[in-house]
């Protein structure tokens, strides 16, 4: 065989070697975008779903999520969220409001007992109201409603946050060894125009997909719903 003759023949070897390894990684490049996608795209339509369900069977307490506080007087947010709580308390869905969340530098009230004032402000009585000020996040204020429902005795809880958040927020329950569901607000400024729920959707869901991997808050994603 002549030396362009082997030319030849190497280089048609090699086509076909080089061709298969390019179509195997166009296709493992394929799979892992479609797998991905329908990670998301599942994880996106499950906070939506979830953001639809009110639950208010019975349980040991209510969990009201902290959110923004002005000098004793809850954000129009936090607000929404415990108004709900005290029609599900009048309801009787459970006998305790748990008020969750610290403070942040400066303010002289916690979050949770901006709460508890403004429930008792109007008729919930000082004894259905326990404040848990700890929390610079939903992740943090769970963690310390676990540790006290450990020494309570509170086994079930319902969560009481913004629609788009119910979801994680009830993961992380779950997860803490708290049995919870959720009854969202349907009410307050998360919950006004589509533009504003489609944003907390997509956020909810990046910080959802986020703490399945890391168990960790999601500061990387703006201020946390909780």
């Amino acid at each position: 065989m002549g030396e362009g003759e082997g030319r030849l023949s190497r280089q048609s070897g090699y086509r076909p070697v080089r061709s298969v390894l390019s179509t195997a990684l166009v296709r493992l490049v394929l799979g892992g975008v479609l797998v991905g996608a329908l990670v998301v795209g599942g994880t996106v339509f499950r906070v939506w779903q979830v953001a639809r369900v009110d639950d208010r069977d019975k349980a040991d307490i209510l969990v009201v999520l902290g959110a923004a506080q002005y000098d004793g007087t809850p954000s129009a947010v936090l607000g929404s969220r415990l108004d709900h709580a005290a029609r599900l308390w009048r309801d009787g869905v459970a006998p305790v409001i748990v008020t969750v969340g610290g403070r942040r530098a400066g303010d002289t009230y916690t979050e949770a007992e901006a709460g508890r004032n403004y429930l008792m402000s109007y008729g919930i009585p000082q004894t259905a109201v326990v404040p848990i000020g700890q929390g610079r996040d939903t992740l943090e204020s769970l963690r310390a409603v676990a540790r006290r429902a450990a020494t309570a005795g509170w086994h079930t809880a319902v969560v009481v946050s913004d629609p788009w958040h119910s979801l994680r927020a009830r993961t992380m329950a779950d997860d803490l060894g708290l049995a919870a569901w959720t009854s969202p607000t349907r009410s307050g400024p998360i919950v006004q125009t589509r533009t504003i729920q489609a944003r907390y959707i997509l956020r909810e869901s990046a910080a959802l997909l986020d703490y399945r991997l890391t168990h960790a808050p999601a500061e990387s994603f703006g201020p946390d719903l909780g």
